[in-house]
Order: C-alpha cells, then structure tokens, then sequence
C-alpha cells in the first residue's frame, strides 16, 4: 500500500499518519521528495480497509497494490 501525503502536509501531520500505522503494526519506508511525501506500507493491508487512513489530515491519496497470485 502506498500513503501519498498532500504537498502541503505538516510535520506534524506525517508523525500521525506513521503513528496510525505504527499503532496498527504495520512497518513502512518514507520517501521524501521536492514535493511530495510518499510512505510505502509493509505488512497484512489486504484485510485492512484504507478509508480511515486516507480521511487522516495531510493525506492526498492511498494506492493498494494488488497482491501476486
């Protein structure tokens, strides 16, 4: 799952989001950019609905990514 943050998200907008999913044991990457913030999730998302996480402040957009068969 990748966690695209808003160009304009604050710091303090960043530490909740990783702290929602470290709360939910999930580990991630943080990439940052000139623009953007992305976080690329590491875990069991496939039961995990995005939608809480994505009305999160600072949160642009959530992208799953389709598990292999």
């Amino acid at each position: 799952m990748l966690v695209i943050m808003r160009k304009d998200a604050l710091d303090n907008q960043l530490e909740k989001v990783k702290q929602y999913l470290t709360d939910r044991d999930f580990d991630f990457h943080q990439s940052t950019g000139a623009n953007r913030t992305i976080i690329g999730v590491i875990g069991a998302t496939h039961s995990f609905s995005s939608l809480e996480l994505e009305a999160l402040p600072g949160v642009h957009r959530v992208y799953r990514i389709p598990e292999d068969d």
